[in-house]
Parts: structure tokens; C-alpha cells; sequence
């Protein structure tokens, strides 16, 4: 496993596309409303991301049809946009995006609900952000890995949820996905060492029942087994000397 450190250089840039990463969320999440289509998102989103000077990191990723991760309701993510699925009142809908600046990349995902939603649709949204900021408690130099992993783990099923095993966060910088994984679950050894200037993408995906999953025939979005919802938060951050740095927000 080859852990980057990243420069001072390399910090700023990811920096700036954490910057505009976490823009880009905040004005897609006041464009969601019922009647539109997930495609609409996808394109709304790209040109958001252009518009700023950045690419899209998703697009053609391990050749990923779109630019945005649009998942609905039970669906977990990877969830591909369609001119054909239009999302209504009530639903929740999940949005990963990627951010490409300068050659380096930033990774964030929000849950959304759409106009009213259900109280328990709004806890699993709450309770699922919440466990990202459970787990950074922990994102301290001189820590372990797992010791964010364990943090996001207890929180999460002290609620009866689920936690999503088959998928993790991981490492990032120039490429999408680096070393490390990080699971949101706890694992027998206590994981690598963090030191500063590791760069983190932590995402809790945290399911309404049970914590297995499935795979659509698409080959890309994984739904919860039970049929029951799911959210996604994450989050780029930075270990430093310090408290981390989130950087995607």
C-alpha cells in the first residue's frame, strides 16, 4: 500500500477543488425539486463544474456514464442519470460528485430530500452526516485508520441502521481513488498510522434496514436488499497536525 503525502503545493490545489466541490453541492441542492429528471441534475451539475474551471472526475471513470452519481430512495449509489427517471415529492436523492482542478481531485456526496419527506427519511439523512463527523473525531495524526471506522460503525447502528460493507472511502489526490481504503465499519487490525498530509475521502453509506446490498442489471447502481432507503455523506479532508480539515465543504 503506497500512502501519497501531499506537498504544500499539492494541499492548495486540492484545497481549491474542495472549494468548488462544496459550491457546486450547495447550488445543486437548491436546484432539486419534484418533476425533474436525474439527467437534469447530471447536466446541471457538469455545467456547474465546467463553469468553475474544473472536469468532471466521474465522467468516463472506469467508463462511468455521467458526470454526477444520482441515487434515489433504496438506491445506494452509482446510481447512472436517465431522462426517464424523474424524481418526486418526498424522495431522497443522493448526490456524489468529483471535481478535477488542476490535475487534482476532490470527492464529496450529499443527501438531499425532495420538498417534504418523511421524518424518518430525515433522520437517516441527519444521522448519516452525523457519522462522517463521528469519524473525523478521530482523523487526527497519530491515530489509526480504524479508529475512524469504529467511531462511524457505533454511531450509525446505535440507530438500528445499517452499515454498508461492500463499499468504502479512500485516499485521494491526483488520482480518484488511492490508497488507503476506509471503511465505515470496523476491521480486525487497527489500519495505517495517519500522518499529516494524507488526504481522505470518508463517506458513511448508511442504509435504512439491513446493511447488504445489490447490484442493478446496469452493472453500476447498487440498491439496499430490503428495499429500504439509504444515504450517502462524505467529505475530502486533510490529516494534519492538528484537527483534520475538511476541504470539500
Amino acid at each position: 500500500m503506497a500512502v501519497t503525502i501531499k506537498s504544500q503545493r499539492e494541499i492548495e490545489l486540492m484545497r481549491e477543488a474542495g472549494r468548488i466541490l462544496g459550491l457546486v453541492h450547495s447550488e445543486l441542492g437548491k436546484e432539486i425539486k419534484p418533476g425533474m429528471t436525474t439527467k437534469a441534475i447530471d447536466r446541471l451539475g457538469e455545467t456547474m463544474i465546467r463553469d468553475y474551471g474544473c472536469k468532471p472526475s466521474f465522467l468516463h471513470l472506469y467508463d462511468y456514464p455521467a458526470s454526477i452519481c444520482v441515487s434515489v430512495n433504496d438506491e445506494v449509489i452509482h446510481g447512472i442519470p436517465s431522462k426517464h427517471r424523474i424524481i418526486r415529492e418526498g424522495d431522497i436523492v443522493s448526490l456524489d460528485v468529483g471535481v478535477e482542478y488542476k490535475g487534482y481531485h476532490s470527492d464529496a456526496a450529499r443527501t438531499w430530500g425532495v420538498g417534504e419527506i418523511s421524518k424518518e427519511a430525515a433522520q437517516l439523512i441527519d444521522v448519516t452526516r452525523q457519522s462522517f463527523f463521528e469519524g473525523i473525531k478521530y482523523a487526527k495524526a497519530g491515530n489509526h485508520l480504524n479508529d475512524i471506522s469504529k467511531a462511524i460503525q457505533a454511531y450509525a447502528e446505535s440507530f438500528g441502521y445499517g452499515v454498508v460493507r461492500d463499499f468504502v472511502g479512500h485516499g485521494i489526490g491526483q488520482q480518484v481513488h488511492e490508497d488507503p481504503e476506509v471503511p465505515n465499519f470496523a476491521q480486525r487490525k487497527k489500519g495505517i498510522k495517519l500522518m499529516p498530509g494524507m488526504t481522505l475521502a470518508i463517506e458513511p453509506m448508511i442504509n435504512q434496514g439491513t446493511w447488504e446490498v445489490e447490484w442493478m442489471a446496469d452493472e453500476w447502481t447498487i440498491v439496499t436488499a430490503d428495499g429500504k432507503l439509504s444515504a450517502h455523506y462524505e467529505n475530502t479532508i486533510l490529516i494534519t497536525d492538528g484537527e483534520p480539515e475538511i476541504l470539500s465543504i
